[in-house]
């Protein structure tokens, strides 16, 4: 017997319920085949995905496309102390918006028969829904109970749970039924218009880390950044690294490592690959501080794409050479200048 507080009454209509369970279906692939948390939030992990978002305080701070109202800017005039420390709390602000979503498994399904009670089985035609509405406890933990028409009283399932808390508990921004952007056919619109970081940032909003869809959403709009190489509308946003550790974790890494090396993101690029190494631990995994030797080292033994990645090196390689050509002209000249100068003083 409950002591706590329940809500009874509320009835399930099962018509909008099919649109979500068919977007749940058309994409059902698992996007992690263990639990990626402890990976995901290892020190030295999150380390390089910090790195590797480059954060730009110009994007961070850009104006966003949403419906809060622009704030006048405000000037003031500031000694060296007070612009120091300006500066460190807009640097502090600058990593909290980038706070990366936490990428964990897929919450499993309960759905347990609690009884069956076949007398019941008629009585409306729809179902019924007993929620725990005490005040203070977890989502997650909040006993929510279905009643099928058959008579089967059983535990809600995840979506289910989800709709009732929204009902009882709403959060800004959320939606008791899943927006249509997010149904197959709508989201590869939105897709196709390149607003990545909205259908994140709305699917943040939309659902928790552990849902199924969330997990559907986010891996759909990866592919599709990956496929494409349009990791630059993510890079300096908070989607940034989840996207990159996902790439690792599933071996997906070499479009990433074309347009590093081609955007001259060497550095980045061997991070990644470090990552790949630390995700997916391999006998031919090498420790090279060079950071070419070990891009070089990725191509030959792990890389699909060995052609692209390797006319990717190779014209980077071509174009340092070239540089340091240049600078080595510039020197001598410079170095022949002071030397004609002072024989001239002379």
């Amino acid at each position: 017997m409950l002591s706590r507080g329940l809500h009874f009454g509320l009835r399930f209509s099962s018509r909008r319920v099919v649109t979500q369970i068919t977007s749940r279906n058309a994409a059902s692939e698992p996007a992690y085949d263990k639990d990626p948390a402890p990976y995901f939030f290892n020190e030295e992990i999150q380390t390089i995905l910090k790195t590797v978002t480059r954060p730009s305080t110009e994007k961070v701070f850009r104006r966003q496309l949403n419906s809060e109202n622009l704030v006048e800017p405000e000037y003031k005039f500031m000694t060296d102390q007070e612009l120091e420390d300006a500066r460190r709390q807009a640097n502090q602000l600058m990593w909290e918006r980038l706070q990366m979503p936490p990428v964990v498994k897929v919450r499993e399904e309960d759905g347990r028969v609690l009884s069956k009670d076949p007398a019941l089985q008629g009585f409306s035609d729809a179902k019924f829904v007993v929620t725990d509405i005490t005040f203070g406890i977890s989502n997650k933990d909040r006993i929510i109970a279905v009643r099928e028409l058959d008579g089967t009283l059983r535990k809600a399932f995840n979506h289910e749970k989800d709709r009732l808390n929204q009902v009882y508990f709403p959060i800004p921004g959320r939606e008791v039924f899943m927006p249509k952007m997010f149904q197959e056919e709508y989201l590869q619109a939105v897709l196709d218009r390149k607003d990545y970081e909205f259908i994140l940032n709305r699917a943040c909003i939309q659902f928790e880390p552990d849902s199924e869809d969330f997990h559907r959403v986010t891996r759909v709009t990866y592919d599709c950044i990956y496929d494409k190489m349009h990791f630059d509308h993510l890079r300096s946003t908070r989607h940034f690294g989840p996207m990159v550790f996902y790439l690792a974790w599933n071996k997906k890494i070499d479009n990433l490592l074309i347009e590093n090396i081609q955007t001259e993101r060497i550095e980045d690029a061997a991070l990644v690959i470090k990552l790949y190494y630390k995700l997916n631990p391999s006998e031919k995994a090498i420790k090279e501080e060079d950071n070419v030797k070990l891009i070089q080292h990725f191509i030959d033994t792990e890389a699909g794409s060995k052609g692209k990645l390797i006319r990717a090196l190779q014209t980077h390689l071509e174009i340092e050479a070239e540089r340091r050509k240049i600078r080595e002209n510039v020197e001598k000249h410079i170095a022949e200048t002071k030397s004609s100068d002072e024989e001239i003083k002379t």
